[in-house]
């Protein structure tokens, strides 16, 4: 008689489930997201918005539309108001949206003009209830958008050369890059040129335009290395190469969400003439090979983690480039702060001046009073960043001292606390979907406890309130990472609160952060605990010891 582990072992092995990759599965749609993709180009449904929706109103839009293909316009629904992060998870995606939308306005490299931050705070005066957030990928988001409003928006953004359009969904994301380029004095080359040719001749091609899921890149040749690229699909950062000079050291496969992963070197080094070459070749692969069978593992990090990046680059240059690519040689990481906060010399003797909304919340008059600002001390070129600062470029030196009171009169600091500057959270639970906590306003009201109960830090610190998993506020990288969730209280209550991850960084040794096992914080305890945590960390630091390096040391007990 055969036993049931030897029937076992004679079984077939389970044939492996195709993982949707173009190249080797072929094109067949194995979810709804893919068929959806696939029925019609991306942009066909922005005319509907436009001939019926917007004259309809939001009971005209069919579900399909709404999600996913708004998302290619740069709009998604926002969560109703009246439901609590305990729903989150339990209730499908029209039961929690509500019938206005967020809309995302891009500015690839992080460049505007007054003029066009006026126009924002009008159209976020008129048509968003004077919501404006400035994001970590340089956007700007508004709230409260009615479909009724949106072709009025788009004429507005279309007038000052600006865009909503692939501001989400399974598409090449903002470009993020150096918002000192071509001024700094410490750049080892312009990013610029590289950025505005593939906006220009990629951007466009519908090619492009149906990726397995979101594609994130960043471009800077800043030493400072100021485009967090180690969480970047693809990233190109300023490399010195003893033969060839200026150019760019290549990373692939970053992104942080439930499976973080940090970007790997591929090994070469890029003339700026090559970046957006290099840059749609990799897109191509994400395009070609990327998994779309399963909507988590649709990134590029997990086929780079798959391949490997030898196979990687091989695959790149053989399928995807006109030519091979030049070895390249490790780029020295940069150990000081890659924010642009304070005044800071530019290479053609004058200043630029970089101030930070808390958490960058703004409203539309706010926005308004800053372009006056900026017009009246006749600056031409403003830029955001991913800390979600706004920079002022080209400022005379005579004028700085002016300016940064005139920026103050509107709520924005050039020299804020440690804690004002380190701060940073996602969307949160009064708009996203996502979301099972309040991040935004608990992040604005954080400040101001630790700022009265601690006074100044003189080491940098880094906290990051997140509302889910998805770590859109980069808490996995954060010297505080605080992950919402539904949490049970001493009394028993589930209440609003937080996983706590400590130590991440980017930079000099980059790593995730250190999960304390167990350990959770209601939102009601936030301040205590921080407090608390900052006030052992001076306690037992030695000289110089950062707060990271601190946590990687310390006992548990004293991080609870």
């Amino acid at each position: 008689m055969t036993s049931p582990t030897t029937t076992r072992e004679r079984r077939p092995a389970r044939a492996k489930k195709p993982e949707g990759q173009w190249k080797i599965d072929g094109t067949e749609a194995l979810n709804a997201d893919e068929r959806i993709k696939q029925e019609e180009p991306a942009f066909a449904v922005r005319q509907r918005v436009i001939d019926i929706y917007s004259k309809q109103g939001f009971s005209s839009i069919p579900p399909e539309d709404i999600a996913p293909r708004f998302k290619w316009l740069g709009i998604y629904t926002q969560r109703r108001q009246n439901l609590g992060g305990e729903f989150t998870g339990q209730l499908d995606n029209h039961e929690l949206q509500d019938e206005f939308f967020m809309m995302r306005i891009r500015f690839d490299g992080g460049q505007l003009t007054p003029q066009q931050l006026k126009t924002v705070g009008e159209i976020s005066r008129d048509y968003a209830r004077s919501t404006a957030d400035f994001t970590d990928r340089q956007n700007i988001q508004l709230h409260w958008i009615r479909i009724e409003d949106v072709p009025a928006i788009w004429d507005k953004l279309d007038a000052v050369g600006l865009s909503t359009l692939l501001g989400c969904g399974d598409v090449p994301r903002i470009i993020v890059g150096s918002p000192v380029a071509g001024i700094a004095a410490d750049e080892i080359i312009d990013a610029t040129p590289a950025i505005e040719e593939i906006q220009r001749e990629y951007l466009p091609r519908e090619e492009f335009h149906n990726l397995p899921r979101k594609f994130k890149s960043a471009i800077s040749g800043n030493a400072r290395q100021d485009v967090t690229h180690e969480i970047q699909d693809v990233a190109f950062i300023g490399a010195f190469h003893p033969e060839y000079g200026a150019g760019f050291s290549v990373f692939v496969g970053g992104g942080l969400s439930t499976n973080p992963m940090l970007a790997q070197d591929l090994g070469v080094w890029v003339p700026r003439e090559r970046v957006a070459e290099v840059w749609a070749g990799v897109a191509g692969i994400f395009r070609d090979y990327g998994f779309r069978r399963l909507r988590n593992r649709a990134r590029l990090k997990f086929l780079v983690a798959q391949w490997g990046v030898e196979k990687f680059r091989d695959i790149l240059e053989t399928e995807y480039l006109t030519s091979p690519l030049i070895d390249g040689v490790s780029s020295p990481i940069a150990p000081r702060y890659r924010d642009h906060l304070g005044v800071h010399p530019q290479k053609d003797g004058r200043y630029y001046v970089g101030v930070k909304p808390t958490v960058g919340h703004a409203t539309g008059e706010q926005l308004i009073a800053i372009a006056e600002v900026a017009e009246k001390f006749d600056i031409t070129r403003l830029r955001t960043t991913v800390d979600k600062e706004l920079l002022f470029l080209d400022v005379e030196k005579t004028d700085v001292e002016s300016l940064q009171r005139a920026l103050e009169a509107t709520g924005l600091y050039s020299n804020p606390s440690e804690f004002r500057r380190g701060i940073i959270s996602c969307t949160g639970l009064e708009f996203c979907k996502l979301a099972h906590v309040t991040t935004k306003a608990r992040a604005i009201e954080l400040v101001d406890d630790l700022e009265e109960r601690l006074g100044e830090l003189d080491v940098p610190l880094k906290i990051s309130l997140n509302g889910c998993p998805n770590s859109c506020a980069r808490s996995q990288v954060a010297d505080i990472g605080l992950k919402g969730q539904i949490v049970t209280d001493d009394d028993g209550n589930r209440v609003e609160g937080f996983q706590v991850h400590l130590g991440g960084a980017l930079g000099l040794n980059p790593d995730f952060g250190r999960k304390l096992r167990g350990h959770k914080v209601t939102s009601a305890e936030l301040g205590d605990y921080v407090v608390r945590l900052v006030e052992k960390y001076r306690e037992q630091r030695t000289e110089g010891e950062q707060f990271r390096d601190w946590v990687l040391r310390a006992h548990e007990e004293d991080l609870q």
